[in-house]
């Protein structure tokens, strides 16, 4: 067990420790150290005992002679290369909900849908030692790859994270008191399926934040929120990242880009008994015909239908295996007898990120 809060490395690497490799081209490779043993690539091998009691930012070459930059891999990094169940929340989404989600040291949080756990990494970054996380997550498959993925990322497990299996909705209420948590995370097919319970358990001005893909889940939570009259009026927004290629003079826009990813929705809870301010609209045209609002609102949410990538089966399967296996290495041999010897964690990972539809 470990507390969740990034304190600034030793500077030597040592074995059982995840680094990065980055070649002339810019592509990556994430392995643990292991005394003794090599990494292998296309064109030669690197020794794990010459990067092992060196400090990050050295260049290590290969038997082909290539050279390689080491450092450990930043959160970012760590996340894009780290073994998927479900589609991640991206680094520039994630640092978006804790900072405009005023995700505190000390605050109670609670995340509905862990996935993979990479927005639960950032969540118990923000929140420190002293805070706490709560993660709700519906398939226990998802939980156990997450788990993996935070005890890996943090070197253990954290005291302050727990995570149950289990509809939010019905968990939640027997879980936490009454206004007793300041932020409620939602990564989710449909949350405004939770409003009732998420009402009941912020405190007057706590933050609920919601992370959606498409128009209809954005439209429906949105007017879910405002239906409650429980919440300020929401806020809503998405982020795009474009990088630029810069070569003396030749300064341009990057080809590819990190476009939409999701859907942000911020709102605020209101003290109880307290209506929110009405918002002041333009006058509008005919209201909508009930067949457009069906079609709207009455289609099932699934992950079929908003185009999320979910790991089925056998890769599964694979996925539960790998999350955390840095550490299951360190277990004792009746206890780590079922996982996978290779120490590399991913082959490789392109330093040219977009978000495209592979990626999530």
């Amino acid at each position: 067990m470990t507390e969740a809060s990034h304190t600034e490395p030793d500077r030597v690497l040592k074995s059982g420790e995840k680094i990065q490799l980055t070649d002339p081209k810019g592509r990556m490779h994430t392995i643990v150290l292991a005394a003794g043993e090599l990494f292998h690539t296309h064109k030669g091998l690197i020794e794990h005992d010459a990067i092992i009691g060196r400090t990050e930012g050295i260049i290590v070459s290969n038997t082909g002679g290539i050279d390689f930059q080491v450092f450990r891999p930043r959160y970012e990094d760590f996340v894009l290369s780290m073994p998927r169940g479900a589609a991640v929340v991206y680094p520039k989404d994630s640092g978006l909900i804790v900072t405009l989600g005023d995700i505190f040291p000390g605050a109670t949080v609670v995340e509905a849908g862990v996935g993979s756990g990479a927005l639960s990494m950032a969540l118990l970054r923000a929140v420190g030692p002293t805070g706490t996380l709560h993660s709700f997550e519906l398939r226990e498959e998802f939980a156990t790859i997450a788990a993996g993925n935070i005890a890996d990322f943090f070197n253990g497990r954290p005291d302050n994270w727990s995570v149950s299996v289990g509809d939010l909705s019905d968990e939640l209420p027997q879980a936490h008191a009454p206004g007793s948590v300041d932020r409620v995370v939602l990564d989710m097919l449909t949350p405004w399926n939770t409003l009732d319970a998420v009402s009941r358990a912020l405190a007057p001005g706590g933050v609920v934040i919601a992370y959606v893909a498409t128009v209809p889940q954005l439209s429906r939570f949105v007017e879910a929120l405002r239906a409650t009259e429980n919440f300020s009026e929401p806020e809503s927004m998405e982020a795009m990242v474009r990088g630029w290629h810069v070569d003396g003079l030749a300064v341009r826009p990057d080809h590819r880009m990190i476009a939409h990813t999701g859907f942000l929705v911020m709102s605020r809870r209101m003290a109880p008994g307290v209506a929110p301010l009405e918002k002041k609209k333009r006058p509008q045209g005919a209201p909508a015909s009930t067949e457009d609002v069906d079609a709207w609102t009455k289609p099932e949410v699934t992950d079929e239908a908003v185009g999320a990538r979910v790991a089925q089966g056998k890769k599964l399967r694979r996925v539960m295996r790998e999350a955390g296996k840095r550490l299951n290495q360190e277990l004792p041999t009746s206890e780590s007898n079922t996982q996978e010897s290779n120490t590399e964690v991913s082959d490789t990972q392109e330093s040219d990120t977009t978000g495209s539809k592979e990626d999530q």
